[in-house]
């Protein structure tokens, strides 16, 4: 289980100091797929980068505990594949000097497979769509066997069709695999879709939980995913300042 309690986390900014999250106090159960969604600015890819160890909290702390995470994989919006390795390069880069080359290459083909990318293991990057380019990324995630795959905002710039394709094939590969998952987005409806649990920033601090009950795969015009996508849009457009913390029970059902 991954817990941050109290997370905050401000900046410089000339003379000023910018809060980008408040006293963010969160549960994330172990094989569980949380969705955190905002506006742009919210707090979102801070959160992300915190639980990924890539910028220390201001203030707080993150706990994991015994059995809880060790391994995290990382997916950001765009690929940053490197163009001078093929897919299969990009894959296995971060096994080199940990692995046998025998070990290395089982494994990327096992993590191709995931994405359904076999195929194109000898092609470069500039030979790939964006959708497979993502797939590419999300292999090269998983090829480390994370226990914490964090994704932000990866679908973010794929056309509709492709989108969707990616966000079946990631549930695919949760329920295969079973990592903690934490999935960030701005669009409400890919949240619901993707989410047992959805998290919603306002101002840098968790202003509502929306738990989905629902099964997957989640078809997006069904009224259950349309009645939760209506009341989370609701909490994010109230008029009322976002300067309360998460109440209690709702961080608490996070965990249960």
């Amino acid at each position: 289980m991954l817990e941050a309690h109290h997370l905050g986390k401000s900046y410089r900014l000339g003379d000023n100091e910018v809060t980008a999250l408040a006293d963010v106090s969160l549960t994330f159960p172990r094989g569980s797929i949380t969705t955190i969604v905002g506006r742009s600015g919210c707090g979102k890819t801070t959160l992300l980068r915190l639980l990924a160890g890539l910028e220390q909290p201001s203030s707080g702390e993150l706990r994991r505990s015994e059995g809880g995470p060790q391994r995290i994989g990382v997916v950001f919006q765009e690929a940053r594949l490197m163009p001078w390795l093929d897919v299969a390069g990009n894959v296995a880069f971060g096994l080199r000097r940990r692995l046998p080359p025998e070990a290395i290459a089982e494994r990327s083909r096992a993590a191709l497979d995931m994405v359904g990318l076999s195929a194109f293991a000898e092609a470069m990057p500039g030979q790939l769509s964006g959708g497979m380019a993502q797939r590419v990324a999300i292999a090269r995630a998983l090829v480390m066997e994370p226990d914490l795959l964090l994704l932000d905002e990866p679908f973010a710039a794929l056309d509709a069709f492709t989108r969707r394709a990616m966000q079946n094939e990631l549930i695919a590969i949760w329920q295969r695999k079973r990592p903690t998952i934490v999935f960030v987005t701005h669009d409400v409806e890919e949240a619901v879709l993707l989410g047992e649990h959805v998290l919603e920033l306002e101002r840098g601090r968790v202003v509502g939980h929306e738990p989905v009950a629902l099964p997957f795969p989640r078809d997006p015009t069904t009224a259950e995913v349309n009645d939760h996508r209506r009341r989370i849009l609701a909490k994010l457009t109230a008029p009322s300042p976002a300067s309360a913390p998460l109440p209690e029970a709702a961080a608490n059902a996070i965990a249960t």
